[in-house]
């Protein structure tokens, strides 16, 4: 399956994501992505800058938040390998896998746990098969 199968499969196609994007794990390059949904170079860096808690990146997100694709949403939880922010009725999920960084946004519509499911079992099953 291509990249941008998973993107429009696994994710989006679950109804539980609206918008996502899978990047790669040191945050140089977008691998597939929902049209209008662009992670900048900058907001890339600052997730793979979180997920390894360099420079104290994690503490910057408590305080500054997360900036993904344009809009910035608020650190509701951060652990070893997943990221969740929340934007009002809106949120993100940003999980790492060994060469992958997977961002599902979901909309007003959708429940946070779903959309919190759904990218963590792609994030279990791409570890599974070594990505």
């Amino acid at each position: 399956m291509s990249w941008q199968a998973y993107v429009d499969s696994s994710l989006v196609g679950s109804g539980h994501i609206d918008k996502a994007a899978i990047i790669s794990v040191a945050g140089d390059s977008v691998w597939a992505a929902s049209a209008g949904f662009t992670v900048k170079p900058e907001e890339m860096k600052n997730l793979v800058a979180i997920l390894t808690n360099s420079a104290g990146a994690v503490d910057k997100a408590h305080a500054d938040g997360i900036h993904v694709a344009g809009e910035r949403y608020v650190a509701t939880r951060i652990e070893d390998r997943s990221v969740y922010g929340r934007q009002g009725r809106t949120g993100i999920v940003v999980v790492k896998t060994k060469q992958a960084i997977i961002v599902g946004h979901y909309g007003e519509g959708q429940q946070a746990g779903n959309a919190t499911q759904t990218v963590e079992a792609l994030a279990d099953y791409l570890i599974k098969v070594g990505y």
